[in-house]
């Protein structure tokens, strides 16, 4: 493994390319990477960057969106198949009959969706600015696309508009069971209890924080307590551990594992640099179309 790692860093530096990992991937892969974050802050970063490639350890429309801010790089994926179920569950034809069918509604499409969907929506947002971003605009009516968990929280926070929810969900935080979570905190009575947004109303309903991957991380950091309850993937865990390794964590129902999120490996990785596969290709009027959204999603403050 030490002699793989070893080749990565030597193609990294001699291609000029930078590695990005979200924290929902494999521990080697997140050691690996020179940036970690949550998709709000790698977007942002994708867009400084001076690299010549960015190689996207994450799901496909993370790549898309690298492409999208940084049109002039090389973007490679290490699996191309690493796609996401919840992003799939939405597509630029069905977004634009759903708005026909509405009539004047603002489209906010979670950067979790492929980037179709993206060239047709008024803004995008992540997990951490979506209160402010659906603040930020002047409609009062909301197509909200395409996790109906995140849309129903952003619901509880903006009061005064109307919330129309896309019908997908996220399947790793949609099997939490609150039953689950209450055998947690009755075990571990002492532990705060911090949860994703795309988590179902129940579970965020008894969690003593709801926030993004970066807003959970924040708040453990923050945090006086000593043991705490996660509802996100267990990727997170890496980073939670190595930022406070006198705390304890422990997970919704023990597991909550991203099966697309964990397919790229190492190999994958030395690959993907050796060979420069698996490449993200859009044409100028999708990077044109999509870019809008997203600058103006990189633009609103985040919440946590």
């Amino acid at each position: 493994m030490e002699t793989l790692k070893n080749e990565i860093i030597r193609l990294k530096k001699e291609k000029n390319a930078v590695i990005l990992a979200h924290y929902y991937q494999m521990d080697e892969i997140q050691e690996i990477a020179d940036i970690r974050g949550d998709s709000l802050a790698l977007a942002i970063e994708a867009s400084k960057l001076d690299a010549e490639i960015i190689v996207f350890c994450g799901v496909k429309f993370m790549a898309e969106t690298a492409k999208v801010v940084s049109p002039n790089k090389k973007v490679l994926i290490p699996v191309i198949d690493a796609t996401c179920p919840l992003a799939d569950t939405a597509d630029k034809e069905s977004v634009l009959n759903k708005k026909k069918e509405l009539g004047d509604v603002a489209v906010v499409s979670y950067v979790n969706t492929n980037v179709d969907v993206k060239t047709v929506s008024d803004i995008c947002c992540t997990s951490a600015n979506a209160v402010n971003v659906v603040k930020s605009l002047k409609e009062k009516r909301i197509l909200f696309v395409p996790d109906r968990n995140l849309g129903d929280y952003v619901a509880g926070e903006v009061k005064d508009k109307e919330i129309i929810l896309w019908n997908g969900a996220c399947p790793v935080h949609e099997a939490y069971d609150i039953e689950q979570l209450y055998d947690l905190k009755n075990k571990y009575p002492d532990a705060a209890v911090a949860v994703h947004p795309e988590s179902p109303r129940a579970i965020r309903e008894a969690a003593d924080f709801i926030g993004s991957t970066s807003g959970i991380i924040n708040f453990v950091g923050n945090s006086s307590s000593k043991r705490f309850i996660i509802g996100t993937e267990e990727g997170i865990l890496f980073e939670l551990k190595r930022n406070n390794p006198d705390k304890e964590f422990y997970i919704i129902g023990s597991r909550s594992v991203c099966t697309n999120m964990k397919k790229i490996t190492l190999n994958d990785l030395y690959l993907s640099l050796k060979e420069e596969r698996f490449e993200i290709k859009l044409d100028k009027k999708t990077i044109e179309e999509a870019k809008k959204p997203i600058e103006r999603m990189i633009s609103i403050k985040r919440n946590q």
